[in-house]
C-alpha cells in the first residue's frame, strides 16, 4: 500500500491540533472568574502536551525521551482535569475534548511501556 491511501499516524499534529481546538474550546467559554482562572491553566497544560512530546523526539537518550513522554502523559491528565471544572453552556465540544484526552494518555501510556520493554 502507498502513502497516498494510507492513513499517516503523526502524534506531533495531533497534539498540534488538539490545543488549537481547546483554543477555540476557551474563547467560547461564558467570561465568569473561574472559568478565566481555569483557561490559563487549560491552555498551558494543553500546549504542554504537544511541546513536550516534540522535546521527547528531540530527545538525549532514552531517559529523556521517557522523562518527557511521561511529562506529556501527565500534562494530558492535567488537562483532562481543569476541562471537567470549567463552566460551559455547550456540554459536547467539552466532551470530545475529553475523549481526546483519555486517547492521548492512552498512546503515552502505551509508548512508555513499549520503551521501557526494549
Amino acid at each position: 500500500m502507498n502513502t497516498t491511501t494510507r492513513p499517516i499516524f503523526d502524534l506531533e499534529n495531533r497534539t498540534l491540533e488538539f490545543t488549537k481546538l481547546i483554543k477555540i474550546f476557551i474563547q467560547k467559554l461564558p467570561r465568569t472568574l473561574p472559568n478565566i482562572e481555569f483557561a490559563k491553566q487549560l491552555i498551558r497544560s494543553a500546549g504542554s502536551i504537544g511541546a513536550n512530546y516534540i522535546e521527547a523526539n528531540e530527545s538525549l537518550g532514552k531517559k529523556d525521551f521517557i522523562m518527557h513522554i511521561r511529562i506529556s502523559c501527565k500534562e494530558a491528565r492535567e488537562t483532562k482535569y481543569w476541562l471537567n471544572l470549567i463552566d460551559t453552556d455547550d456540554e459536547e465540544p467539552r466532551q470530545k475534548l475529553i475523549r481526546e484526552c483519555s486517547e492521548l494518555i492512552m498512546i503515552f501510556g502505551s509508548m512508555l511501556r513499549n520503551t521501557r520493554k526494549n
